[in-house]
């Protein structure tokens, strides 16, 4: 079978940048790497004094270092992204039969958390520019069926209470949280920011550079294995409110009284907390931090050159006012027409995936799982034409050192 032109110019430009691969030399979509890192010395020593699990000097070692790295008053480091984000909207008041706000890109388990409380996802479209939350159609959303009622906020059509807002920084790229948050003060809705990709990003304020998650009422990172850092497995709560960081650390710890040896608990909490081994790992990647965001950086860059001539594809880039951790560089397909691109986009992946190089599509929208096909939403029309059209690209840091 013929392989589309399109297929070529890009896998060839794509190699221009990652170097040479084939099926015995595969090169992979975000690899960690624990090079030049102490990681195999800490956790030697977790083996060693036996602090494995959830307690122990590392696990407040790592909450302190995402603190200083992220600008954060406080950390609350848990076993992955998808329970910090459960914990974070139950914290903020999300309870059962509640609705969420969230952008149908994003991966399922952002809609999982609000499911796993019981509550429903309300979809509301993305903007084209940085593929997260649009403030616009979040705005329209609400004026069309939201009914402010004694400071809570009604879904008029369900007759449901909507009671958080949840946009999530896509491939590490800052959602408009600016914008967002003035919406949410309008309509007295908190936000929980998944910034699960996006540890490293950072947006423009007010002539300040602030890193994602920490306007909202709580941010939660994901260190999964694909992650900027990994702890294996392992997120993050950041939040810069006393009170939720309090209560996020004692719900996670079962919400067990402190006490030397009384097991006494005063409300029905989870087992969260981040084992101590686990945070070994992040501590040390946490030491070259810096030099990980250089690296992709410059990567993002060579992928810039590469592409800059080229008729059927282009890299995603921010807005100026943004700065992305470029956690997963990404390619927009041009075509405008459905057919068209659909048809490059599976030539190209099934093709790259025969020559050994690892891209991926985004994700299938939340909007068509079969679990969230009959829930809220409102008009999806700019997701659903740029889900189609986005390829992410290996985006290793150590890629840069070919």
């Amino acid at each position: 079978m013929k392989i589309n032109q399109g297929t070529i110019e890009i896998i060839n430009n794509i190699r221009s940048v990652v170097g040479d691969f084939d099926k015995n030399n595969p090169v992979y979509l975000h690899e960690p790497d624990f090079r030049n890192t102490k990681a195999l010395d800490y956790v030697k020593n977790c083996i060693e004094n036996g602090w494995v699990s959830s307690a122990g000097s590392w696990v407040s070692k790592f909450e302190e270092d995402i603190c200083k790295f992220t600008g954060a008053s406080h950390t609350v480091a848990v076993t992955n992204g998808t329970d910090g984000l459960r914990l974070a909207l139950y914290l903020v008041g999300v309870r059962q039969g509640d609705e969420v706000i969230i952008p149908p890109l994003s991966f399922v388990g952002t809609a999982n958390a609000v499911c796993h409380l019981n509550a429903i996802p309300h979809f509301v479209d993305i903007e084209a520019t940085s593929l997260g939350m649009s403030p616009k159609s979040l705005e329209q959303r609400l004026i069309d069926v939201g009914m402010l009622k004694n400071g809570i906020v009604i879904n008029r059509e369900t007759g449901r209470r909507i009671s958080a807002i949840l946009p999530v920084d896509v491939f590490g790229i800052p959602c408009d949280v600016k914008a967002l948050k003035k919406i949410a003060l309008r309509w007295n809705l908190p936000i929980i920011e998944d910034c699960a990709e996006a540890l490293g990003s950072k947006v423009l304020i007010d002539r300040k550079i602030v890193h994602c998650g920490t306007l909202a009422q709580i941010g939660v990172i994901s260190f999964n294995g694909n992650k900027l850092i990994t702890t294996g497995g392992g997120g993050a709560l950041i939040t810069n409110n006393n009170n939720l960081a309090k209560l996020a650390k004692h719900i996670s710890t079962t919400a067990k009284i402190q006490h030397q040896w009384e097991y006494n608990h005063d409300q029905v909490g989870w087992n969260d907390r981040m084992p101590n081994i686990n945070a070994a790992l992040g501590v040390a990647q946490l030491e070259n931090i810096d030099d990980r965001l250089i690296k992709k950086k410059n990567l993002f860059k060579k992928y810039i050159y590469a592409f800059k001539d080229c008729k059927f594809a282009e890299i995603i880039k921010t807005k100026e006012d943004v700065f992305s951790n470029n956690w997963l560089i990404s390619l927009r397909l041009k075509n405008r027409d459905s057919e068209v691109v659909t048809k490059l986009r599976n030539d190209l992946l099934i093709n790259a995936f025969k020559s050994g190089l690892c891209l991926r599509p985004a994700w299938n929208l939340l909007s068509n799982l079969p679990m969230y096909k009959n829930v809220p939403s409102g008009d999806i029309s700019v997701a659903e034409f740029e889900n189609q059209r986005i390829i992410n690209l290996p985006s290793s840091p150590q890629l840069d050192d070919l």
